[in-house]
């Protein structure tokens, strides 16, 4: 459980194997746990939106050490990144962060012939190393924007 009186983190994924590689990034260290929390499952990008809409986001207005992570498929829809941010409530731009791969996790598990919480940690590793190896990937690099803006934000606490 993060405390809200620090910084901290929350994930909101889209789907189960979203879940896996969130799990898998915060078992990297268990130092991270106490300031990433993992939300379930929404079942789908849309719905994630909608979550984020409706209850995460509302909550964050009166949170303002909280950050939240969008964890979606872009389901080969580059736009789909614009789409999201679009949609982010005004005042919580800078404190939401949009991340996923772009296909499915699942053609992501076949490259990198891991298991999701195998990539989850691999990609904790690159951000503690402050590296690009894994999320250099094909189906990860769209993410560098949103990735460097969140890594300037979560470092100081996550990654000291």
């Amino acid at each position: 459980m993060t405390n809200k009186f620090r910084p901290h983190v929350h994930v909101l994924p889209e789907d189960d194997a979203n879940r896996q590689i969130a799990n898998g990034f915060i078992s990297f260290n268990p130092n991270l746990n106490k300031a990433i929390q993992i939300l379930p499952p929404s079942g789908g990008w849309l719905k994630v939106v909608n979550e984020l809409k409706t209850v995460q986001g509302p909550k964050m207005q009166n949170i303002p050490l909280r950050m939240l992570v969008l964890l979606i498929d872009f389901d080969n829809k580059i736009e789909r990144l614009t789409d999201v941010r679009a949609q982010i409530p005004d005042g919580l731009q800078s404190r939401v962060f949009v991340l996923g791969v772009l296909s499915e996790p699942e053609r992501l598990k076949a490259d990198f012939k891991k298991t999701f919480e195998g990539i989850g940690e691999a990609l904790a590793q690159d951000c503690a190393d402050n590296h690009q190896t894994f999320w250099d990937h094909e189906l990860l690099r769209h993410n560098h924007s949103e990735l460097e803006h969140l890594r300037s934000s979560v470092r100081p606490f996550l990654f000291q």
